[in-house]
């Protein structure tokens, strides 16, 4: 009995110990038996440290070492460069069936959004009001007979308002995003005899297509209604901030990756191909549906074209253009 007592006491005592751990509070400061692991001795970024000549704490790494990881000894591999710097022209892995399906599988994670499922630049985001620059078409002379090196480079630096995705893809993931750029490049341009050797509903294809299109001009009919056939400077600003035109075409006289805005209707522009013309509404318009047709000297034709604008926010746009001629 008494010893049933005493373990009966032992269970009261254990309870009301681990009830007094349940959250309170005290104004009491906490115990700290090791002081060295709050008051180290340690220099924080920027100060200076006496045990070192030249007194910074913060230590370049030794010369000659690279950190784990960052060792980029093949050049064509890493970088997509030969030894004089140029674009390869090869992709430095054997292009198998699983490596263009892996590349299908990060591009469409990674790319799709903004180039679209064909790689025609006309992504999810590309096509409504989000205010980015529409991505340029992967069909096109230009991407034709760009080398795979380049488009490596884009991936893994970034180019103009794309951001560099090398945090997010691996190099041989990289590769394999060019390899399958490369395949839907050959996809889009095969003709019906070659397609007959597959099995390939092709009726079915161009019923997808047809009713993709009646969406489209749904979509673009749409937009005419509610903009209402409204024709203003006015519509036309808030249009640059929609269509993200300021990315590369600057309000203020700067340089950008296209020409500036400012000063440019009824300027003389010279081409690429040694011709010139003045910057007339005429040549306003054609530059906005149609970019590729006329090359202004010392830039590069990247601008997609902006048909899918009405007839009325096009006209909207260069008015605001026109607006900025004497500022």
């Amino acid at each position: 009995m008494k010893l049933g007592l005493t373990y009966i006491t032992a269970l009261l005592l254990l309870s009301v110990a681990l009830m007094s751990c349940r959250g309170q509070t005290t104004d009491k400061p906490p115990l700290r038996h090791h002081f060295n692991m709050n008051f180290q001795e340690r220099f924080n970024s920027q100060q200076e440290n006496p045990f070192f000549e030249d007194g910074m704490a913060m230590r370049m790494p030794v010369e000659g070492t690279v950190a784990r990881g960052n060792l980029r000894h093949d050049l064509a591999l890493f970088e997509g460069l030969d030894e004089d710097g140029n674009y390869i022209d090869e992709i430095p892995f054997d292009v198998t069936r699983d490596f263009l399906y892996r590349g299908k599988d990060r591009y469409d994670i990674f790319c799709q959004m903004c180039h679209g499922g064909t790689g025609d630049g006309r992504g999810i985001i590309m096509t409504g009001e989000y205010g980015y620059v529409p991505a340029p078409t992967f069909h096109r002379t230009d991407s034709y007979n760009m080398p795979n090196g380049e488009l490596y480079s884009a991936i893994a630096n970034g180019i103009r308002t794309m951001p560099s995705y090398a945090t997010q893809i691996n190099v041989k993931d990289r590769w394999a995003i060019v390899a399958y750029l490369r395949a839907l490049q050959r996809s889009q341009n095969i003709s019906e005899e070659e397609m007959d050797q597959y099995d390939v509903d092709i009726a079915e294809l161009q019923e997808i297509y047809r009713v993709e299109q009646e969406r489209e001009e749904a979509r673009a009919a749409a937009r005419a209604a509610a903009a209402d056939d409204e024709v203003s400077a006015e519509m036309g600003e808030r249009l640059i901030v929609q269509q993200g035109c300021q990315a590369c075409h600057s309000l203020d006289g700067s340089p950008g990756v296209g020409p500036t805005f400012t000063g440019l209707f009824e300027s003389e522009v010279t081409f690429v191909d040694g011709t010139s013309a003045i910057a007339d509404e005429e040549y306003l318009y054609e530059s906005i549906v149609d970019p590729g047709a006329r090359i202004t000297e010392g830039y590069d034709n990247v601008m997609p074209p902006y048909a899918h604008l009405s007839e009325s926010e096009i006209q909207s746009l260069v008015e605001f253009i026109k607006s900025l001629a004497d500022e």
